[in-house]
């Protein structure tokens, strides 16, 4: 294998999973114009056949939604009485009317650094300008049977709901059957919802439990292309993922599953319905509404009740709506047994190696308090594991690059016979006892483990606004430290054209750590790709200029500890270093006895020439 052009592939694979969220980045949709639409769109109506419920929107929802403009979330949330939360992570309440959970704020996640920075916003009320909430309810196949709606008022029995303490709403239809939404919430971020139809009259009825999430408008992405955000679900355990535009156009998807959950992710928070675990149930993921209420909806169905005179009937469900914290998701997953509820966090191709990477980083991080140096520190680890292979990988390119003259001069001897050219390339290789190959296997191992390190600093919260050292306060966040700010003496808004061109201070180190390392390789004969390994450098300082500062120290630190280890590969093996040879170069590479000083030298070289010309 030619390892020249099998680097090239690799870094321009590399340059091209990076470079395509800088360069085409996913349009957001419009946002919301001056109006939110004041209503929902409910699951139920007439069964189709016995047993089972129609999709969401059958009749019994709003006829039409109406609109108004929308106000402060403040505003917002007076509009309607509430029951508020006592909890330590979350910040909100139910709205009483239509028994909606639509206001979750995160109490230890703020929207920026600044301490008092509004918290996160995971659900918000109608009359906002982003309305996301979660529902619960009933369908019959009765016309008659008067259901809650999302205009009912309940009634609650206290005012707070904390853990341990839930409360319970109360709705009575007027024809002696008593609506019930039990609401409990533990100390992270699930909700337990129990639905419950006392049936006081003298005839049977038959309803079907829902469940529901609604979001107005499609967010700005967070982490195109490398992360999924917009809906997702594990469905008869498997996976599923869907953007938002996989539902314009009133396409949907309908799935019937016994197991899993279905939701909607940004890339550090969600809101997921987790349906009974047991339960066979009718799930559908939609767009419903126009601009500018463009809405989607997802939600499940249960099967259908039936519930005789004087008797009581139960379905309970769950929602998760929170940050996407590791520990918190896969605690949930042992507890209750939720169907592969760690995939709710996006852990790539690569997710048997991924997540393990976690979680010797998030240990690393305990035991030093910084996650900047808790991501030194597994490089470093990564770095020792792959020792050995590296080794090989850079004693090959180490023979590579001492070999070079010799094969300089086999190309000028040769040059326009390509067959003679190589045979007597694999001559030299097999005189020497070089592998042309033998870098390319411990490379091809790496990649995975390189990608795996990517996805955990990419996409894991846990990182989020954690300071490292010196200017770097967020290492979520690019270096602020940029050319066109002076390097932070001036504090001026940089147009958005500049942007590409507004370069940190660590994407800088880095650079010039890719291009130091790229001087110890042995240099492509080909002057086409010696330019382009030169570009490189400058390319990739562009390229992850507005990447993470995170993910920018970890490169630059890696490429540091490889700098050192192929340094002192290529001293042990005598290549040269920065245009000096560390040790002799046998004058007999080419198999030809070394000239001696017997005046004959000059006439040697001229012998060389005169080869040369003749070709």
């Amino acid at each position: 294998m030619d390892q020249k052009n099998f680097i090239v592939a690799i870094v321009l694979s590399v340059l091209i999973i990076l470079g395509w969220q800088h360069f085409f980045p996913a349009k957001p949709s419009a946002p919301p114009q001056q109006t939110t639409a004041q209503s929902t769109t409910q699951p139920g109506g007439t069964p189709s056949a016995p047993g089972q419920a129609t999709a969401p929107g059958a009749p019994g929802s709003p006829a039409a939604p109406t609109t108004e403009p929308f106000v402060s979330r403040k505003e917002a949330l007076a509009r309607v009485p509430r029951v508020t939360f006592d909890t330590p992570q979350l910040i909100g309440s139910i709205a009483l009317k239509g028994g909606r959970i639509d206001d979750v704020q995160l109490a230890k996640h703020r929207e920026t650094l600044d301490p008092d920075s509004p918290p996160v916003p995971v659900l918000s009320p109608i009359g906002s300008e982003h309305p996301y909430y979660a529902e619960f309810g009933w369908s019959t196949s009765d016309p008659s049977l008067k259901l809650p709606g999302p205009d009912t008022l309940w009634t609650a029995d206290k005012p707070t709901v904390a853990p341990g303490k839930p409360v319970r709403l109360t709705w009575d239809n007027g024809q002696n059957i008593v609506f019930v939404l039990t609401i409990s919430v533990d100390d992270e971020f699930l909700f337990n919802v129990k639905q419950s139809v006392e049936n006081k009259s003298d005839k049977p009825i038959t309803v079907f439990p829902w469940g529901l999430i609604v979001r107005f408008g499609e967010p700005p992405p967070e982490g195109t292309y490398v992360l999924h955000e917009g809906p997702y679900g594990v469905f008869n355990g498997s996976l599923k993922e869907f953007s938002y535009k996989d539902f314009k156009g009133d396409k949907q998807e309908k799935i019937s599953t016994t197991g899993g959950w279905v939701g909607i992710t940004d890339k550090y928070w969600m809101a997921t319905l987790i349906p009974d675990q047991k339960v066979k149930v009718d799930v559908s993921l939609k767009q419903t509404g126009t601009e500018p209420n463009v809405k989607y909806q997802i939600d499940f169905v249960d099967p259908g009740q039936t519930i005789a005179p004087g008797a009581t009937a139960d379905a309970d469900a769950h929602l998760f709506a929170g940050a996407k914290i590791v520990r918190v998701i896969d605690a949930y997953s042992e507890k209750y047994g939720f169907d592969r509820f760690d995939l709710t966090i996006d852990w790539g191709w690569f997710r048997f190696l991924t997540k393990p990477m976690f979680w010797l980083l998030e240990w690393l991080y305990a035991q030093v308090g910084n996650f900047g140096v808790a991501i030194l520190l597994l490089t470093v680890i990564v770095k020792a594991l792959f020792f050995p292979l590296a080794n090989k990988s850079y004693a090959a390119m180490s023979k590579m690059k001492r070999l070079q003259p010799e094969m300089e001069k086999l190309k000028q001897r040769y040059g326009e016979d390509k067959q003679r050219l190589n045979q007597e390339m694999m001559q030299l290789y097999r005189r020497e006892k070089v592998n042309p190959a033998a870098g390319c296997l411990p490379i091809m191992v790496q990649i995975p483990v390189f990608f795996a390190l990517y996805k955990v600093l990419y996409t894991t919260i846990e990182m989020r606004h954690q300071p490292f050292f010196g200017w770097i306060h967020d290492l979520s966040a690019p270096d602020p430290l940029t050319i066109l700010t002076g390097f932070g003496l001036f504090h001026w808004e940089v147009p958005a054209f500049l942007h590409f061109f507004n370069i940190g201070l660590w994407p800088l180190i880095m650079g010039v750590t890719m291009y130091l390392q790229q001087k110890l390789n042995p240099a492509p004969a080909d002057p086409m790709q010696q330019r382009v390994f030169q570009f490189l450098p400058i390319m990739f300082t562009f390229m992850m200029a507005p990447f993470q500062a995170g993910l920018v120290i970890y490169w630059a630190w890696s490429n540091t500890l490889s700098i050192a280890q192929q340094y002192f590969i290529m001293r042990r093996h005598g290549a040269p270093i920065g245009g000096k040879v560390a040790a002799p170069v046998a004058a007999t590479a080419s198999g030809a006895p070394a000239p001696r000083g017997n005046g004959k030298k000059a006439d040697a070289g001229k012998g060389a020439k005169g080869a040369a010309k003749k070709g």
